[in-house]
């Protein structure tokens, strides 16, 4: 590139290399034991309380239930029940647990609140 695109002078630009530091020196790295390797065998696994879900074998998918700070994915083909699902496991969890968030990208909250009342679902 001959010409600087912010103010447009030609032959202005100059090659400038950067110096890598090798590794190991500069700043250390933090010793909290998060950014070194372990063993599988050497991982807690403790302390996790699965949280009760909807039904048998939702529960059994998900391994006995939701880990606290724990994602789900949910995929299908249309029409499959998900959101029906979903709706159910959320009213159930606030009911049960406590506060459920319930998140839609392709559903008006219109939508989902029509659906919670066919349900018998407290919107």
């Amino acid at each position: 590139m001959g010409k600087c695109p912010d103010c447009g002078t030609w032959d202005s630009l100059a090659e400038q290399t950067e110096r890598k530091e090798p590794a190991g020196k500069g700043r250390s790295a933090p010793t909290n034991g998060m950014n070194q390797p372990i063993a599988l065998r050497e991982v807690p696994t403790g302390g996790f309380e699965r949280l009760p879900v909807l039904g048998e074998e939702f529960s059994r998918v998900l391994g006995g239930g939701m880990v606290p700070g724990s994602l789900v994915l949910i995929g299908g083909d249309p029409g499959i029940g998900k959101s029906t699902l979903l709706l159910q496991a959320a009213a159930q969890f606030a009911d049960q647990v406590g506060p459920a968030l319930y998140i839609s990208a392709e559903e008006s909250i219109q939508q989902i609140k029509l659906r919670a009342s066919r349900m018998g679902l407290d919107p």
